[in-house]
């Protein structure tokens, strides 16, 4: 689903044009903000006005190719300021068939600056919206409510792809004077759930909604998460926490709402997973600038997990080039299931048979999540299944954080999946059996909910088992013996037939591995 990350597949409606003054924009040298290299262009000004009054300026300019990452344009916003409304249009000229052309990101800092951090971050749309405002009471969804204070506001142009041409763009600033409103103090949904005890929790941890470039409101995506049989969904907006209050009224004993955001830099994707309520996660890096160890630990000081999304998607920006050593897990399925998905896996594997072979205990667990925008993308495809002691938000992240968990289509598909020793010894998925090298192991798979697929069980030393096909019930159960000499690892793959889908193979499910001996 990342060729839908920053909206950019549904144009732009052009904004209204508004007559006011026409400020030009000066030119400043290209700097370095410590992350990627920024430009700062000319300020544009206001003066004082009455209440209830507006006072606009329209601001041209263009963008050559090979322009920095983020150009701000300043904003001198004087007291008395009730909201800032910003429109924006740009052109888009023909290209040659494989040229870029052009795409132009959008957000908003305020007084507080543009630091790298995010203290003055007040919202980011990227591509998916032609205009936004922002006041103390309320503010188009991707955007944080809060006071309009005097002082230099930042309007961020991310220019995502320039064509040869070059970008033009027309920004269109309204300030609307007049007695500010009050700020809504926020209510996030809890973090516990009517569970079952210690059980399986399926949950889908990739999501948008119109609080970034989705379709689908907060209230679909909770309806639609029930439906798909899920107990826990995370919201995962690209580059904003704006949504995190407003989900409170759709959590409920049945559902546990976690807060999270997509950091979506210009290198990689990551989900902050279950993060404390109101997190904001910069995304203004890239991998050379040497700070996604910063970010990644401030998610974790945050209560969240590091997650890596779609690692070898090839939308543009997409791809992750952060390396794994900050990763808590890794998001192997994205989506319905296609070739990007698979070179996930097998490059998961790898990393399965490094830690392996180096005598590690430490390893990525694999997770999937649908990273649905709007309809037909289907919430719930795929769903991480977790084992976990309750459903609330830490024994969640536990569970994910162990590997205690697999990964499945939809509700329908259940697995059971073990291994043991001739003397009673027992590990599960994500668990280690403790045997002797030669100590005889049996694997067990128990499969539901999977007609006519085939299971496979990989180990380090690739796939050692193939199983007939699964029945028409779905329901089926495989054994396979094996040593800890011949197998460091074992996990289980279910796969569609090769006629069906739109992969020949395609997963209906796989788990996290069993890891065998001492």
């Amino acid at each position: 689903m990342c060729e839908d990350d920053h909206g950019h597949d549904h144009g732009h409606d052009q904004g209204q044009d508004r007559a006011g003054d026409r400020a030009g924009i000066g030119r400043r040298a290209v700097f370095v903000t410590g992350a990627a290299a920024a430009l700062t262009l000319g300020s544009v000004s206001f003066a004082a006005a009455a209440p209830r009054e507006q006072r606009t300026r329209t601001v041209r300019g263009t963008l050559p190719p090979g322009s920095p990452d983020f150009v701000y344009v300043p904003v001198e916003v004087p007291r008395g300021v009730r909201e800032i409304h910003v429109a924006y249009t740009y052109d888009r000229p023909a290209v040659p068939a494989g040229t870029q052309g052009n795409a132009l990101d959008i957000g908003l800092f305020d007084e507080r600056g543009t630091e790298l951090g995010g203290r003055g971050f007040r919202g980011w749309s990227g591509g998916a919206r032609t205009e936004f405002f922002v006041r103390a009471d309320d503010a188009t969804p991707g955007y944080v409510p809060g006071p309009v204070r005097a002082g230099t506001w930042h309007i961020a142009l991310g220019p995502y792809t320039v064509a040869p041409q070059g970008l033009a763009y027309e920004l269109t600033i309204t300030l609307t004077y007049g007695e500010q409103g009050e700020t809504p103090r926020p209510v996030y949904p809890p973090e516990r759930a009517k569970g079952r005890g210690r059980a399986w929790y399926r949950g889908d941890c990739h999501l948008h909604s119109v609080y970034s470039d989705g379709r689908y409101t907060l209230a679909e995506i909770a309806e639609l998460a029930r439906a798909a049989g899920l107990d826990f969904i995370n919201s995962s907006e690209h580059n904003t926490h704006s949504a995190h209050p407003h989900w409170a009224g759709l959590a409920g004993d049945d559902l546990l709402i976690l807060l999270g955001e997509e950091v979506t830099t210009r290198n990689g994707h990551v989900v902050a997973l279950g993060t404390d309520p109101g997190t904001f996660v910069d995304w203004r890096y890239r991998a050379r600038d040497n700070r996604f160890g910063r970010f990644a630990r401030q998610i974790r000081r945050a209560g969240g997990l590091v997650v890596p999304a779609h690692p070898h998607a090839t939308c543009i920006g997409c791809n992750w080039k952060f390396g794994f050593g900050e990763a808590d897990a890794v998001e192997v399925w994205n989506g319905a299931y296609t070739p990007d998905d698979e070179v996930a896996l097998a490059d998961w594997d790898g990393m399965l048979v490094a830690s392996a072979r180096d005598g590690r205990r430490d390893w990525i667990p694999a997770m999937g999540s649908s990273d649905s925008h709007r309809s037909p993308d289907v919430i719930g495809r795929p769903q991480t299944v977790v084992l976990a002691d309750d459903l609330t938000r830490e024994a969640i992240q536990e569970g994910i954080r162990a590997g205690r968990s697999y990964v499945a289509e939809s509700s329908k598909v259940s697995l059971s999946f073990s291994a043991s020793g001739g003397r009673g010894e027992h590990a599960g998925i994500g668990e280690r059996l403790r045997v002797d090298a030669d100590t005889p192991v049996t694997v067990r798979l128990e499969v539901t909910g999977a007609p006519r697929c085939t299971v496979r069980l990989v180990t380090d030393q690739g796939v050692l088992f193939t199983g007939a096909p699964l029945p028409e019930s779905g329901a089926g159960t495989v054994e396979w013996r094996t040593t800890a000499s011949y197998a460091a690892y074992v996990r289980a793959e279910v796969r569609h037939e090769a006629a069906s889908g739109p992969l020949p193979g395609a997963l209906a499910a796989f788990t996290n591995p069993v890891f065998l001996g001492s």
